[in-house]
């Protein structure tokens, strides 16, 4: 007998003030524009927008506003791969090389041994966030050649043996999906999965978002000495996520259409109209755990929130909070932070979003709503996460601000001249740094256009300040050899509350010999 979605009924409807504490809460946070939609029993029982589209030219966020979904795209490139599983066109556990002969990691036996279900569950052996920079904050890349370099990005622990976020590889599904279907991804998702579960409005191209008067604008705290102190301001759209990433976190959907991928997930891969998008059996397969994530060990308040076990699937975080079984993944690019829920048992799920980074604001209404739909006391879980997430920036903040005051007078060892040149990085390509003007500039050439100036620090020791107000300042130092010359560039964020996406300290630059 065929299985069916679950029929019970949900513990309660929507709290009666959601919209009133949205709003207040929204104002309280600062945030220009905040969305929710929730599914109950198969119902939309709460779709709407709150704030503004933009603080330089405001539009009222409705349902209909579209919004940067970020890594929440991740199970929609998983659900492009089940679709092609469907078809018979590859197995989850076909050797990745089988369908892209070009598909190199930096192991020849991981490379052989890595299948289709490995792209996308963290356990390849890359470290937090490796290769990002060849996206963040843009790139002219394409996915073939994110392909070509990714072979050339050490690994940081064995194969299968530790969980380590990554976006790459999810790039790298992006790319074996259109080897496999002959579609670019964008086309392929959007054909196969979007539209299929009545998702009309949502967008897969960054300088596509649909309607001006319903794409919610991406806003951040970045004139602070610690990114997420400061005023909000609004972002340069092109910086939400390069197009290469598109498969990691480049989808832009409303309310009212993830009303209908929540409804489509909780019913087993059928549409609100009947259309199967997905069979039952890869329903359960991607909601399937695959590999243990750490649990943490929160305190104070927080320690109700660890969860007892807390695992990845295919595109989705699986997890427990309350005794319930939880279905879940958050988004974060620039400027927009979003989050989605499903509690499967209940037969609830809901979407959350912010064109703002307020993460105390989303993951305070996150775990509000769990508790009302687990039925537990109510809480004050935005206030709670808001002092967490303030004593966190305000220890980063002490950190630069004690790595300024501690600065030795010391250095620069070489004449300004003396540091110029081009360096190479074996995955990230070169970079070029130049004398003008009597300061140091370094060009990226792959950013389009995004370049740095150099402030010496100590030492051999400079801060990049980048063009574009959203990147990350980091450290670039200078190793000399014997003789005096520039051996080696070595980076890392100069803020410890970095997102782990500049993974500068992944770069090893050596000087670029002249023919």
């Amino acid at each position: 007998m065929a299985s069916v979605a679950p029929v019970s009924p949900a513990f309660a409807a929507p709290p009666a003030d959601l919209a009133q504490e949205a709003e207040e809460l929204r104002e309280e946070f600062g945030a220009p524009g905040l969305t929710i939609g929730i599914v109950e029993g198969g119902e939309v029982t709460f779709a709407q927008g709150f704030g503004v589209t933009d603080i330089e030219a405001p539009r009222q966020v409705t349902a209909d506003t579209n919004f940067a979904i970020g890594s929440v795209t991740k199970a929609f490139t998983a659900t492009g791969l089940a679709a092609l599983v469907d078809q018979g066109k590859l197995d989850w556990d076909d050797p990745v090389i089988d369908h892209m002969p070009e598909f190199r990691m930096h192991d020849a036996w991981v490379t052989r041994q890595m299948t289709v279900r490995d792209l996308l569950v963290h356990r390849s052996g890359l470290a937090l966030g490796a290769g990002d920079l060849l996206f963040v904050p843009r790139s002219d890349l394409t996915r073939a050649d994110v392909v070509e370099r990714l072979g050339n990005i050490p690994l940081s622990t064995s194969f299968r043996s530790a969980y380590a976020y990554d976006n790459i590889l999810y790039m790298v599904a992006g790319r074996l999906i259109e080897r496999v279907s002959g579609m670019s991804w964008e086309d392929f998702v959007t054909a196969e999965v979007l539209r299929p579960a009545g998702m009309a409005r949502a967008t897969v191209e960054n300088d596509d978002r649909g309607d001006p008067a319903l794409v919610a604008h991406p806003h951040a705290r970045i004139s602070g000495p610690v990114r997420g102190l400061g005023e909000i301001e609004r972002l340069d759209d092109e910086v939400v996520v390069a197009q290469v990433a598109a498969p990691a976190g480049g989808i832009a959907a409303s309310a009212n259409d993830m009303v209908k991928w929540i409804k489509t997930q909780l019913a087993q891969g059928q549409a609100p109209d009947g259309t199967r998008v997905f069979s039952e059996e890869t329903a359960r397969e991607m909601w399937q755990p695959v590999v243990l994530m750490p649990t943490g060990a929160p305190s104070g308040p927080l320690a109700e929130t660890a969860p007892m076990f807390n695992t990845y699937a295919l595109g989705w975080s699986v997890r427990d909070y309350r005794g319930a079984k939880i279905v879940s993944h958050g988004g974060g690019v620039y400027g927009s932070i979003t989050r989605l829920v499903l509690i499967p048992d209940r037969n609830v799920g809901f979407f959350i979003a912010t064109n703002s980074e307020e993460s105390a604001l989303l993951t305070g209404l996150q775990f509000e709503l769990l508790d009302h739909y687990l039925g537990a006391p109510e809480k004050d879980w935005t206030a709670i996460y808001d002092e967490y997430l303030d004593q966190r920036l305000e220890s980063a903040r002490v950190a630069v601000v004690a790595a300024s005051a501690e600065t030795a007078d010391v250095g620069p060892s070489l004449p300004l001249s003396g540091y110029a040149g081009t360096y190479s990085d074996p995955w990230f390509g070169n970079i070029s740094i130049a004398e003008r003007a009597g300061k140091l500039s370094v060009t990226f050439p792959h950013w389009e256009g995004v370049g740095a100036t150099l402030e010496h620090h100590q030492y051999d020791t400079f801060i990049a300040r980048f063009s574009d107000p959203g990147v990350e300042p980091a450290y670039m130092t200078f190793a000399l050899d014997a003789e005096g010359d520039v051996a080696r560039i070595t980076m890392k964020a100069v803020s410890p509350a970095a997102d782990f996406s500049f993974d500068y300290h992944d770069l090893d630059f050596t000087p670029v010999q002249p023919d």
